[in-house]
């Protein structure tokens, strides 16, 4: 395991983390440390373990709302890929449709051009 120092609220801590981590660990120490700061900037000096639990709710507060925002993200995801897969389906139909006309009036205009040439041969044995 790697060894890390963090310093929050001008205190060291030493911690361990997986190896590679420690960068992850510093930078989330920091970010902490940042409420830290802010909290008390706001409400000064009222004492380090209340400071830290206050931190600590912002910081749930924060994953609470991008949790949230998460789910919401997912659900509209879920419906924009059912929308779509409708939308495929729906397309999918409507080329099958089309091929099918096209073979129809094609088979249609093959029977008009078969009718066409056999008329000339016809009238053409009748004047004779």
């Amino acid at each position: 395991m790697a060894q890390v120092t963090v310093t929050i609220d001008g205190k060291a801590y030493r911690m361990a983390c997986e190896e590679g981590q420690e960068a992850h660990l510093v930078e989330l120490a920091t970010r902490f440390d940042n409420y830290v700061s802010h909290l008390k900037s706001q409400f000064g000096e009222i004492g380090d373990l209340r400071i830290t639990v206050m931190a600590g709710i912002m910081v749930m507060d924060e994953l609470s709302e991008t949790n949230r925002k998460l789910a919401e993200m997912e659900r509209e995801l879920a419906s924009l890929r059912e929308g779509r897969d409708t939308a495929a389906a729906g397309n999918q139909r409507k080329e099958e449709l089309l091929a099918a006309t096209i073979v129809e009036l094609a088979e249609r205009l093959n029977a008009i051009t078969r009718k066409l040439t056999a008329r000339p041969s016809s009238a053409a044995a009748q004047e004779s």
